[in-house]
């Protein structure tokens, strides 16, 4: 193997590109331990620093058939940037251009500029960019290639939402560019849609222009405890129809344990379901309408109390969320992120809850109220490595019976790549297939990944 990675680097050193060939830090994503794949280490690393400079790899790729897997932030949840192969790793970290185009909403960003960074620009021309997905240090590309949520979803939607253009390098190394700065642009098949999603398998993304909106208003965020998932749920339509919050989010008692922990911070008295609503508004007296509004709903569906904070408590209360990932990711087994008709969750829940209870496990939930993504953590237990992997598929099955999906926000990936073909139909699969065939003819893009592929 050492081998054919010298005879890589000299191939991308004999047509100008320089690469790197420790790629200790470029091999794993934030996937668990105790479920991630084992990564081929037998890579070289590439940091271009443009579309012109990714073309070029791709063509050379593309004749000596190597491998090529493309890496944002490394903050993906499902191995979809961890190489299967002897091949390349190609960096998108020296992507770093950044346009915000004031006079028609919009931002122009190289596949590198991050969330954060994505976030201060906008705000710094007077503007916003509602999407949240995690992590500030997650990729422009990586976010689109994956279709990130998060939190805000609900009311301002997912990545595919804010994506008006983007460019986009073929396994051959030709150029795309799809959409612009136009909303609309109904021309054919929206092949920029396609690659959306496509978690690296059908093109590298190296630009996105992305639809900005106007600055954020008021924030308030209210702490309401259940006693049981079934009151906390069956409200859910009720608030959005009222007051359409910013977020809503359904969280475990447990499960806020955790975020204490990893914060420092504390949360109101829980109870064992907890709803997080965040409503935005153009005042505080408009605020407050609404928090009212929200609490007198909350109330008549049995909430212990309602709890509201403004100030350092509102910060307090999102520390506590953002990190319940981070006080519980050494005792986990996986984070799922399954997806159900919001009615569907309190089932769901029991359901999946029965079934732990039974095979021996404990599971803490937490997730996206407001759309039916829900967050669930199988912990640790002796001997769990055996039982695993059929907790895990009877809860797909679970959702999949109640009209929901394997995956929600974190993708397919290596992860879940074996199960996709058991949850969606044979045709569905076939044509997925055809479509990789076509952008992918030789195989080379992030092989091992959401589909097999058949030349």
């Amino acid at each position: 193997m050492r081998v054919v990675r010298a005879q890589i680097a000299k191939i991308l050193r004999d047509s100008g590109v320089e690469p790197y060939t420790d790629a200790s830090g470029y091999v794993f994503d934030e996937t668990p331990e105790t479920v991630r794949i084992e990564p081929c280490r037998d890579v070289i690393v590439v940091k271009p620093r443009n579309t012109e400079e990714v073309a070029r790899v791709m063509r050379i790729a593309y004749e000596h058939n190597i491998p090529v897997f493309v890496r944002g932030g490394g903050t993906g949840l499902s191995c979809g940037a961890v190489p299967t192969k002897t091949g390349i790793v190609l960096s998108t970290e020296r992507m770093k251009r950044i346009e915000v185009d004031a006079e028609n909403l919009c931002a122009v960003c190289s596949a590198g500029v991050t969330l954060g960074e994505l976030i201060n620009a906008a705000e710094s021309k007077g503007l916003s960019f509602p999407p949240h997905p995690g992590s500030e240090s997650a990729t422009v590309a990586g976010m689109v290639a994956t279709n990130a949520g998060g939190v805000r979803a609900m009311k301002y939607g997912v990545m595919r939402n804010y994506v008006i253009g983007l460019k986009a390098v073929l396994a051959d190394g030709e150029v795309l560019s799809l959409g612009g700065k136009m909303i609309k642009n109904n021309a054919g098949y929206n092949l920029m849609h396609l690659l959306i999603g496509s978690e690296g398998t059908l093109a590298i993304i190296t630009e996105v222009v992305l639809k900005l909106l106007p600055p954020f208003r008021e924030t308030l965020t209210l702490a309401v405890p259940f006693r049981c998932v079934e009151d906390a749920i069956r409200i859910v339509p009720k608030i959005m129809i009222e007051s359409m919050p910013l977020a809503l989010e359904y969280i475990e008692g447990e499960a806020i344990t955790y975020g204490e922990k990893a914060s420092g911070k504390r949360w109101p008295p829980r109870d064992k379901a907890n709803l997080m609503v965040i409503l935005d508004g153009d005042s505080k007296d408009d605020l407050m309408r609404k928090a009212e509004r929200v609490a007198e709903i909350c109330e008549r569906s049995n909430a212990v109390d309602v709890f509201v904070a403004t100030g350092r408590e509102e910060k307090d209360l999102l520390a506590v969320r953002s990190l319940i990932y981070e006080g519980i990711k050494n005792d986990l087994i996986e984070i799922l992120d399954v997806s159900v008709p919001v009615a569907k969750i309190p089932e769901y829940i029991r359901k999946c809850n029965d079934v732990a209870e039974k095979m021996g496990f404990k599971v803490i939930n937490y997730g996206h109220a407001g759309d039916g993504n829900i967050h669930q953590h199988p912990m640790k237990r002796v001997g769990w490595e055996k039982d695993y992997e059929g907790l895990r598929m009877r809860f797909f099955e679970i959702a999949s019976d109640l009209g929901g999906t394997i995956t929600g926000e974190h993708g397919i990936g290596a992860l879940k790549k074996d199960h996709l073909k058991h949850f969606i139909s044979e045709r569905e699969y076939r044509i997925m297939q055809e479509m990789k065939r076509i952008f992918d003819p030789k195989g080379i893009l992030n092989p091992g990944k959401v589909v097999d592929h058949v030349r």
